[in-house]
């Protein structure tokens, strides 16, 4: 005859509850880990993005590149554009033009952030203040522009 060894079973042991305990603290570890790791990986890439806007920002400024928004005076980043109207006709030299703000300022403003005019100092109200300015066309290509006031001080406003 053979002699089989039977080993008693841990539920057999411990008690019926153990296996339920086991599993439920298995689940609840996994769930803090996965936790852990979204929110280290979350702050870690919006970091990284912070940087990288900077290092972008010290590049732009050392080339000459960076430009102001004339609202809300926040740099703006190469390939972030102000949101302008210009109006016709386009063979003058110079044109009226409507300025609403960057992505900083319109069409929500970013906490922190001011729109002022730069030629009165009143604040330009959302959604429908925008700066009055005119816009040269020179002869070698370039674009000039000069802010005559906003919706506020400008004696004929756009609308």
């Amino acid at each position: 005859m053979l002699n089989v060894l039977k080993f008693q079973d841990a539920g057999d042991i411990l008690g019926p509850m153990t296996e339920y305990l086991v599993l439920f603290g298995l689940v609840l570890f996994i769930a803090s880990l996965f936790g852990f790791l979204v929110t280290w990986g979350g702050s870690s890439k919006k970091s990284h993005n912070l940087q990288k806007a900077a290092q972008t920002r010290k590049k732009a400024a050392a080339q000459g590149l960076l430009v102001n928004c004339p609202l809300c005076k926040s740099a703006l980043l190469p390939g972030e554009d102000l949101v302008s109207r210009v109006y016709r006709p386009m063979t003058v030299p110079d044109q009226l033009c409507t300025i609403s703000g960057c992505p900083h300022c319109y069409p929500a403003v970013q906490a922190g952030l001011k729109r002022e005019c730069p030629v009165c100092g009143k604040t330009v109200p959302l959604p429908d203040g925008h700066l009055v300015a005119r816009l040269f066309n020179k002869t070698d290509g370039k674009k000039h522009v000069v802010v005559t006031g906003c919706t506020e001080c400008c004696r004929h406003p756009i609308h």
